[in-house]
């Protein structure tokens, strides 16, 4: 290409209501580059300039740097103890494969910026007792998954906080609820028996849970959401089971780290599931139910790129083909990549 160059030190276009025409090409097509050097990229369309060391883009108020890469997420929020009712699992989000929690579609997967901080945050278990809280939020940039409800009370006015990513199960003669989940992230929880007041099962990520039976059984946890992020299937967020008057009454959890639920005390919720809680039964009005199991994070990218995560983050990173999967089980902090 010719070069042709302008030795004044003004050049006078104010008479002119058209335009210049940059150079313009694909990122592969740019030149060596002189320092000063001014181009249009036309795989993002926008104007660039050479520093002398690197190709920058010209800074717009109004623009949103373009993503280095594509990012697939699954973000389990901690799920929610069993009281009477069974807990529900806290909510799911994936952009991976085809369905993601509450029985949406899979979400897009998130546009990354290399050198930038993306907030993750992986979210506790409900606790469970008289002073119990529902499960913890889990975070990835900007995807929150809500945490799961706790189940719900017998025989008192319960609070809001058995709704939640899945809804927690109806107690024993639960004076409130049915209980919700989140749209796009989980199921409602069911209802108790209409007569003999049999709790129900927590809504898990992929089925509501089941109503209790009156004269008969305790609900069932609802089913979670199998997600294959990792390379293989694993099923995430099935509710807690409501409590019954014996063993054989109580309800089992759903598939995906529910908890069972007990006429004594029932189990926990799988950690790194986002399962709820069982429900149980005590002395008290609360029931004797099992804490939520904690939530998990995983990310999946390209492996050309290499995160960075921070002192707060337990995690940990495979390989799958030619993606990088990096799972977090514990803690909030940032990382990045590059």
């Amino acid at each position: 290409m010719a070069t042709n160059k302008v030795t004044t030190n003004v050049i006078d276009m104010s008479g002119n209501t058209g335009g210049l025409v940059w150079a313009q090409g694909t990122k592969a097509q740019r030149p060596a580059g002189v320092a000063g050097d001014l181009r249009l990229n036309t795989d993002d369309s926008r104007l660039e300039f050479y520093n002398g060391t690197d190709w920058k883009r010209l800074s717009e108020s109004a623009g949103t740097p373009t993503p280095d890469f594509q990012a697939d997420f699954l973000v389990v929020a901690g799920g929610g103890p069993g009281q009477s009712g069974g807990g529900g699992a806290g909510g799911l989000r994936t952009s991976y494969g085809s369905t993601s929690g509450g029985g949406s579609s899979a979400e897009s997967a998130l546009g990354i910026i290399t050198g930038t901080s993306y907030t993750v945050t992986v979210g506790a278990g409900g606790t469970k007792g008289a002073s119990g809280t529902k499960g913890s939020d889990s975070v990835f940039a900007t995807v929150t998954s809500a945490g799961g409800g706790q189940g719900g009370k017998q025989s008192l006015n319960n609070s809001s906080i058995s709704n939640g990513g899945c809804g927690g199960g109806q107690g024993r003669n639960d004076q409130a609820g049915p209980y919700t989940g989140t749209a796009n992230q989980g199921f409602d929880g069911g209802q108790d028996a209409a007569t003999t007041f049999e709790a129900a099962g927590g809504g898990g990520t992929g089925q509501i849970g089941q109503n209790g039976v009156s004269g008969g059984a305790a609900g069932n946890g609802g089913n979670g959401t199998a997600v294959s992020i990792t390379g293989a299937s694993v099923t995430y967020g099935g509710g807690g089971g409501g409590t019954g008057e014996s063993a054989t009454a109580s309800g089992t959890g759903g598939t995906g780290g529910g908890g069972n639920g007990s006429a004594t005390t029932g189990s926990a919720g799988t950690v790194n599931t986002g399962g709820g809680g069982g429900g149980g039964v005590n002395l008290s009005n609360y029931g004797d139910g099992g804490a939520g199991g904690s939530g998990i994070v995983i990310l999946r990218y390209p492996n050309t790129f290499t995160i960075t995560v921070g002192a707060g983050l337990t995690s940990s990173t495979t390989t799958d083909g030619s993606d990088k999967i990096t799972t977090f089980t514990a803690g909030s902090d940032t990382v990045s990549f590059s």
